[in-house]
């Protein structure tokens, strides 16, 4: 099948260990540059080129590469290939080369898939490597020079600017205003402030090592000068790329099912053609017409159309999800969407808008709500459920203004498509004009003196301006920081009053505990020239902005529609706990939320405990992700997982189904990805998953055909065999009876739209094959009817006319009439025929009308019927063989009914 499978298990990935000189986020900055022999000046050339023999060069490891012979032949190591291939040869002996060059097309065609998605997932890997910065800026002997990025080396010392990629994994030593982009590396879209002091705990995920800068992530503001800790496989994207290879690519629950049918029919046939052989020896039938016989026999049970129309299933499975929005990229992959138990899925940009919002404003005395979401202008906002504008409530102006004008941010920023610039400036600006001036009016109106950027270590920035009423400080932080540098606050009247800074501190505790980030906003005159510390004190506390990256409203429903199809939906995330924990709630994922320092000092089966009650999962680190999907794996659960950024690959490469964003994805997240969404909207996996039930049922159906149908035809030869008639077909028949019941019957299912309901079933369960009991014992009942049904025509008739061609004859059209009737009967394996819209599938309606007419020219036209020894039937005899024909019909349908009553469906 397409996608390929060099491990299928669920072991566990180690990821390469760190230096054993230690936590380096931890380590003071003269201990690093002693532990590392190094020095501000950097390293001398000749010491760098002793130490670049001695770790390697910085580069990830490509991965080996197989000769592409060897991907290719690999491609046909599959059981069901092995008795294509059989068939195939069987039909050359039998000299019919067209039914041989159809075999060998779908071989080749499948054979094709599996190669380039095999080779699609080597790219993967290959592209982390394209993250490595070509060229470095480092300081060897005291001066600056650029290098190879990868002839760096531990102990170099490197220089980083606005829109640098970090060359490897430096611990800062100096930054000014640094701010990095680490979205390919942690998933979270905000850039990262970093600061230099050292931090106290050793078990940080990277996206809280502020004072780390790691390999292929973005200088996005500022400059730095770092000490260069880990190059190679060593760094953060190194450890990644060898989880990537460890884990090697996942089975899918189709490809695992069609290899034990494929075995499981193959010892089959085999079986049974040498119980035909031995019967009819054993009776004395002519060798070599005996061996024909029950080659023929072996071509028309094997159902050789599987692969085609597995592939054309699926093809048009991925037709009607693309309209949906999804994007597949493995064929198999969408089965696996339907089969799924567990969906892993990030929080920002998937579940969340990924665009900041101000949900709430506080100011003494009062607590407004805002409307709308995102950057859009659409929206207000509320006091006491009514809407208020800032010409009304002084107070509440000043606090919108003090948060668009204390601002890094361009004031035009969200007249661009996409909005750029940090999400939480980019919030502040939108939320202005829903009761006020927009930004850039209120830049026009007040021109920027001077500016204090944010800064980790301060945690509150400030701005300088000159407007109509004359020169203000404006200051805007954590609410903390602020409250400490102000003497008073503004009341609901709009005049100043003491500082009631209990309220403010327990208002700010209120938003958070709703789960959003809030920021304090201060001002004051001020005639100096300096935006500065000393300046930021003496201030007048405004109120409070409350944001959150808000639920996608759509992401709600399918969340629940998820649930409702038995999908359990975990949230995976970098952020906060308590950011995760809010969202969770909001999405009904509610209970308590495991963080990623917490997961890893759980054992295996404390995980596994754990994992049966936790939904949310939050500052998780890629190996954090990994390790959640391959437990989820070994309790045989069928995992989804989204992703976005590079940390993101190990697990969606490990997944069943790996989900990659289009907007917003990495192209290696995209690489390792079977499916990628190009909304980014969790609403899309959803509703592929019944896209996906709908192409396993339709798989399913045709299996049941071609197995009751092939069932049939070794019953009838070895029934006939043993009561001692003649053969009821010569072996032209029996190839004939398989082309013109299943060349185009079988792909014409594929094209049977979703029954009702699909969405509200509990997924199979993983160990489910596509062969069920209930439908195995259908299966040979169908078969029964088939074959009593045939070898009483063929009895009757030679019986009443002694003549053997004729005989046969009506024996071949009977088996024909049977198989069309039963086509129809397999449009719904559940529902009465009579519930099935007749013309719902047209394309299965024309290919019975063609193969009748195609079986009459077999009957009626003087060349088919000295090729197939046929003769005209009588209209008498017609009518009989299309009523016996409804017996399978009724066979059926009282099947289902039964079924039904006992509430044991056959899927």
């Amino acid at each position: 099948m397409a996608r390929s499978a060099r491990n299928g298990g669920s072991s566990a990935v180690q990821a390469p260990p760190r230096p054993a000189v230690g936590v380096w986020h931890t380590r003071p900055i003269r201990d690093v540059c002693a532990a590392l022999e190094t020095s501000p000046d950097g390293l001398t050339d000749a010491e760098a080129r002793r130490r670049l023999e001695r770790h390697g060069p910085n580069e990830v490891e490509a991965e080996r590469e197989t000769p592409w012979w060897k991907v290719l032949l690999h491609q046909v190591q599959d059981p069901l290939i092995y008795i294509l291939l059989a068939a195939a040869a069987v039909k050359l002996i039998l000299r019919a080369y067209t039914d041989m060059g159809v075999i060998l097309a779908v071989v080749a065609v499948n054979t094709i898939i599996g190669f380039v998605q095999e080779l699609r997932a080597r790219a993967a890997i290959r592209g982390l490597a394209r993250l490595s910065a070509p060229v470095a800026h480092a300081v060897r002997a005291g001066r600056p020079k650029e290098v190879p990025g990868r002839d760096l080396v531990p102990g170099d010392v490197v220089l980083l600017a606005s829109g640098d990629r970090v060359p490897a994994d430096v611990r800062l030593v100096e930054a000014r205003d640094l701010e990095v982009d680490e979205s390919a590396l942690t998933g979270e879209s905000a850039p990262v402030s970093k600061r230099i002091a050292p931090l106290a705990s050793e078990t940080l995920v990277p996206g809280d090592q502020v004072n780390m800068g790691f390999a292929g992530t973005v200088v996005t503001r500022g400059r730095a000068r770092g000490v260069v800790v880990r190059t190679g496989a060593s760094t953060e994207l190194g450890r990644i790329a060898h989880q990537m290879r460890e884990v090697g690519l996942t089975m899918t629950p189709l490809q695992a099912a069609l290899g034990r049918l494929a075995k499981w029919i193959g010892v089959a046939v085999l079986g049974l053609g040498a119980l035909v052989v031995a019967i009819g020896l054993l009776r004395g039938l002519e060798a070599g017409e005996i061996l024909i016989a029950a080659v023929a026999m072996a071509v028309a049970t094997v159902p050789e159309g599987l692969p085609v129309v597995v592939t054309v299933t699926l093809a048009l499975g991925v037709r009607r999800m693309a309209a949906r929005r999804a994007i597949i990229r493995s064929l198999p992959a969408v089965e696996t969407l339907g089969s799924t138990t567990v969906i892993g899925s990030d929080k920002t940009g998937t579940l969340t808008r990924n665009e900041m919002t101000v949900r709430a404003l506080w100011r003494p005395g009062r607590r407004y709500a805002v409307t709308g979401a995102g950057y859009a202008a659409e929206g207000e906002v509320r006091l006491e459920d009514r809407p208020v504008r800032g010409d009304d409530d002084p107070g509440l102006r000043r606090l919108l203004a003090a948060g668009a004008l204390a601002s890094e941010a361009d004031p035009r920023a969200l007249e661009t498509d996409p909005p750029a610039g940090d999400p939480t400036e980019l919030a502040l600006l939108a939320v202005a004009p829903k009761a006020g001036p927009a930004a850039p009016a209120l830049r026009e109106a007040h021109r920027l003196v001077d500016l204090l950027p944010f800064e980790p270590e301060r945690k509150f920035m400030a701005s300088l301006d000159d407007g109509p009423d004359g020169r203000w400080l404006r200051v805007k932080g954590a609410p903390e920081v602020v409250l400490a540098r102000c003497r008073a606050q503004l009341g609901p009247g709009g005049q100043e009053e003491p500082l009631d800074a209990a309220a403010a501190r327990q208002a700010a505790a209120a938003l958070a505990a709703e789960g959003l980030r809030v920021l304090a906003m201060a001002e004051r005159r001020h005639d100096g020239d300096r935006a500065d510390e000393e300046a930021a004190s003496g201030l007048v506390l405004l109120g409070l902005h409350g944001m959150e990256d808000p639920v996608r409203p759509e992401a709600v429903e399918a969340v629940a529609a998820a649930q409702r199809a038995g999908v359990r939906v975990l949230m995976i995330t970098g952020d906060h706990v308590d950011t995760a924990r809010a969202i969770g709630a909001r999405l009904g994922l509610g209970g308590e939320a495991l963080e990623g320092h917490a997961l890893q000092a759980l054992s295996d089966e404390e995980l596994d405990a754990r994992l049966r009650d936790v939904n949310v999962f939050a500052r998780v680190a890629p190996e954090h992700k990994l390790r959640v999907v391959q437990r989820l794996k070994e309790q045989r659960q069928i995992v989804a997982v989204t992703g976005d950024g590079v940390n993101d690959a190990p697990a969606l490469r490990a997944a069943h189904l790996g989900v990659a964003m289009g907007k917003s994805g990495t192209d290696v997240a995209r690489e390792a990805s079977d499916m990628v969404l190009a909304d980014d909207n969790f609403a899309t996996i959803t509703s592929a998953i019944e896209q996906g039930r709908v192409v396993f049922a339709n798989i399913r159906k045709v299996t049941f055909f071609l197995l009751s149908t092939g069932a049939a035809m070794p019953m009838t030869l070895v029934v006939a065999l043993l009561a001692g008639w003649p053969l009821p077909f010569v072996a032209a028949q029996i190839l004939w009876i398989n082309f013109v019941t299943k060349a185009l019957q079988d792909v014409a299912l594929a094209f049977e739209p979703g029954e009702p309901g699909l969405l509200d079933r509990r997924p199979r369960p993983p160990t489910e094959g596509v062969v069920t009991r209930p439908m195995l014992a259908r299966m040979l009942v169908v078969g029964v009817i088939l074959a009593a049904g045939t070898l009483a025509a063929f009895w009757w008739t030679l019986r009443a006319t002694d003549d053997l061609v004729l005989a046969r004859t009506v024996a071949l059209t009977q088996m024909v009439v049977f198989q069309f009737w039963h086509v129809l009967n397999c449009r719904s394996l559940e529902r009465s025929i009579l519930q099935v819209p007749p013309l719902s599938n047209r394309f299965l309606f024309v290919s019975v009308v063609a193969a009748l007419l195609a079986h009459l020219a077999a009957l009626h036209v003087g060349w088919f019927q000295g090729v197939f020894q046929t003769v005209p039937l009588s209209a008498w005899q017609w009518a009989v063989i299309v009523a016996v024909g409804t017996l399978v019909i009724l066979g059926g349908e009282l099947d289902k009914w039964w079924s039904r009553r006992r509430g044991r469906a056959l899927t």
